[in-house]
């Protein structure tokens, strides 16, 4: 029976963005949408390239189905738009619905890595240079949307990633409207993540019980205010980006790495201030599980550049330490 089931993914593997797509079934028949054909130049993998966008296995915005494709649902300039892609021989197909589907079909190739630069990596440990082998198919995705990597990001501050998927499932089916197209329909539609305008009006005691304690809240109110100018980021440079993030109140280096890793693809994006990473990565490549943020900065001096690949690499890797202290405690402050 070996083989028969896909190894589970561990916590690290999916910190790194790995989503197991399905092998490719027959499809069921369903109302067209527009289409875009593209090829890649290069190895390409759905569920490696997407994975970082998923937030959870319950996200309502994103989904890998069994025909071997991955739907997502957003909220672009133009509109609320749901894309379903999937690889087909080199090739991959997007077909897309909604006011925002030329949009969507428009960043198709950006959205798969195609101004990501692998070529532009050296490893230079051997664990690096292994998951980089076994991985041919990872590029870094760009979204071109900020607030919908920022919103995510600021619920998962200082939160167990359970606490902070669930915040993210309860607030967008809340509040967020059905995506367009066949998505939409059905016993699990899947849904478009709330307007700014919305985001803002939500009540106090929403925010409670989706488990959101009231500096995470606040921290996503006052970035929704000025939503229009974080937006524009998308055209600056990843640490100017960064920088203009950082202006709100609440959003850290942490948050902002985070945000601009998805929206704009930063490959030398690395995460501070996580509570896993530098131990992490400390231990992968100087077997020191007790490694801080200096430490973790100066092990990846190397990769200036390409930072944030390279951490991701050694979180795919599974080269992780062994845990020896009890799991941070969940909350719930919905119950309260």
């Amino acid at each position: 029976m070996a083989g028969r089931f896909a190894p589970r993914p561990t916590r690290a593997t999916v910190r790194g963005g790995q989503v197991v797509v399905p092998a490719g079934m027959p499809r069921q028949a369903a109302a067209p949408g527009r289409v875009r054909l593209w090829k890649p130049g290069g190895p390409l993998d759905l569920g490696l390239v997407l994975g970082p966008l998923r937030r959870g296995p319950g996200d309502p915005t994103f989904r890998a189905t069994r025909d071997g494709s991955v739907w997502r649902a957003s909220l672009t300039p133009a509109g609320p738009g749901t894309l379903r892609v999937a690889g087909y021989g080199g090739e991959v197909r997007g077909e897309a619905w909604g006011p925002g589907a030329e949009w969507l079909l428009e960043m198709l190739p950006e959205m798969l890595g195609s101004a990501d630069d692998p070529s532009a990596f050296v490893p230079r440990h051997r664990v690096v240079a292994a998951a980089r082998h076994r991985r041919p198919g990872l590029r870094l995705t760009r979204t071109g949307l900020v607030l919908e990597s920022l919103i995510p990001s600021v619920l998962e501050q200082k939160v167990t990633t359970d606490e902070a998927y669930r915040a993210w499932r309860l607030l967008v089916r809340r509040f967020g409207e059905r995506a367009p197209g066949p998505a939409g329909v059905g016993e699990r539609p899947m849904w478009v993540m709330p307007a700014p305008r919305t985001w803002a009006l939500v009540p106090s005691w929403e925010w409670h019980k989706a488990g959101v304690d009231d500096k995470r809240a606040s921290t996503i109110l006052r970035a929704v205010r000025v939503a229009a100018r974080l937006e524009q980021a998308v055209g600056m440079t990843a640490e100017a980006a960064q920088a203009r993030l950082e202006v709100v109140p609440g959003v850290g280096p942490w948050t902002s790495a985070e945000t601009v890793q998805r929206s704009h693809g930063a490959a030398d994006a690395v995460t501070v201030g996580d509570l896993h990473l530098p131990g992490i990565v400390g231990w992968a490549l100087a077997g020191d599980r007790h490694a801080d943020d200096e430490v973790m900065l100066r092990l990846l001096e190397p990769y200036a550049g390409q930072r944030h690949r390279a951490a991701r690499l050694i979180l795919l890797s599974g080269h992780t330490p062994a845990r020896r202290a009890p799991r941070m405690p969940r909350g719930d402050i919905g119950r309260l």
